[in-house]
Parts: structure tokens; sequence; C-alpha cells
């Protein structure tokens, strides 16, 4: 069967899959707390003082809200594709870090830790060519074999 080889033709279109996909969840997860407002953004920021940073958690529980609903938005359309991911890949160890020492136990972190995960995953990989990125900021070897000669060389 095709899909067990190595050269599986099929792979950009799984990876445009599983964009959409994880990016939709993460929008719909940081969305509410982008509108819940500044209250809501202190008590997540607060969080970040697990490690050593104890000032403005207004402002890191908004950055929160706003990797997820942002970055979500991002990680779907494939633009910003490695920076959206690193930034996930914080939050979402923020989160594990915030979870396992409030002992909530492995069913409570469990969800933060395997998005690090893949966020940090995906980073590896990148987007693949059906993305943004691909198309406003091409590899050398994507463009044109055209596009970088000059009339007289």
């Amino acid at each position: 069967m095709a899909i067990f080889r190595t050269g599986y033709k099929y792979k950009d279109l799984g990876l445009l899959l599983l964009r959409v996909g994880i990016g939709v969840m993460f929008i719909l997860h940081g969305w509410p707390k982008l509108e819940a407002g500044p209250e809501r953004w202190t008590a997540i920021g607060q969080n970040m003082a697990l490690l050593g940073i104890d000032f403005a958690p207004t402002f890191w529980g908004f950055m929160a809200g706003f990797a997820e609903a942002v970055g979500g938005l991002l990680i779907l359309l494939g633009l910003f594709f490695r920076p959206s991911c690193l930034l996930l890949v914080i939050t979402m160890l923020v989160a594990t870090l915030r979870h396992a020492s409030a002992g909530d136990g492995f069913g409570g972190y469990s969800h933060a830790l395997e998005a690090a995960i893949l966020f940090a995953a995906l980073l590896l990989i990148g987007p693949g060519k059906y993305s943004l990125d691909k198309v406003l900021f091409p590899k050398k070897k994507d463009r044109s074999k055209f596009s970088n000669r000059t009339v007289f060389s």
C-alpha cells in the first residue's frame, strides 16, 4: 500500500489536516481567554511565577490567550509557522508546570504536555507545502529556475 511507503505523496495533505484541526482547537481554547478580560488575564498570568517571573501578570495572561488564539490561526494558515509553534511550545510548557505544581495529576497536565510535544514536533517538521509560508517565503530551491537570472548571464 502506498501509505506505508517512504515517499508517500500525501504527507503535505496530512500536515494540512493536522494544522487545520489543531489550529481550530487552539483558536477555540484561546478566544475565551482573550474575551474574558483583565481579571482572567491576571489569574492566568500569575502562573508565570512558577518560572520566577512575577511581574506584569495581566500581560502574561493576555499573551497566553493570544498565543493560543492567534497562534492557532497562524498554525491553521501555515503563516509564521515556526515562530507560532515556538510560542505555543512555551505556553503549553507553562500550562503543564501550572497543572503539575497544583497537584492536578497526570490527567490534569497531560493535555498541555501533549500539545507542547505536538508543537515541538511541528516546529521541526514545518508547515508543509500547502501553507502561506511556502507561498510568501519560498526557499531558494522552490523558486523558479529563472527568477534569479539576469538578462545577460
